[in-house]
């Protein structure tokens, strides 16, 4: 392999604040060299790293990308509920009646990101 993804970036209005949000979304941790006020928050999770940068624009449109989420440990519908908590806003809802679908969400700063059935609930369907 000639090229490695080392983390997703992403533009902000409070890295600390973003930072502190998505660890809690993905049971990781913030840098031990982070702290509120800071430009940067660098996150580390099983299997990523997402780095949170303050920049002066804020958010205007859509994003280009987001990130799919599938829960490991609890249903879509327990995950959706924990995020709601934690803060996250409800974009749209698209479960449909047979167990399918998924949820679309939004990070405090308006970020979507969206959340798929587990594994178990995949395998169960089948």
């Amino acid at each position: 392999m000639t090229t490695l993804v080392r983390h997703l970036t992403f533009d902000c209005s409070d890295a600390y604040r973003q930072g502190t949000f998505w660890a809690e979304v993905l049971g990781g941790k913030i840098s031990d060299d982070d702290f509120p006020g800071d430009p940067e928050a660098l996150v580390e999770a099983e299997g990523i790293t997402l780095l949170f940068v303050t920049v002066p624009e804020t958010k205007t449109v859509k994003n280009r990308v987001h990130v799919d989420l599938q829960p490991q440990d609890r249903t879509r519908d327990e995950e959706v509920e924990r995020l709601l908590e934690l803060g996250a806003e409800l974009v749209e809802d698209h479960r449909v009646p047979d167990g399918r679908g998924w949820v679309t969400l939004s990070d405090p700063e308006g970020n979507e990101f969206c959340i798929e059935r587990s594994s178990g609930e995949r395998a169960e369907a089948n």
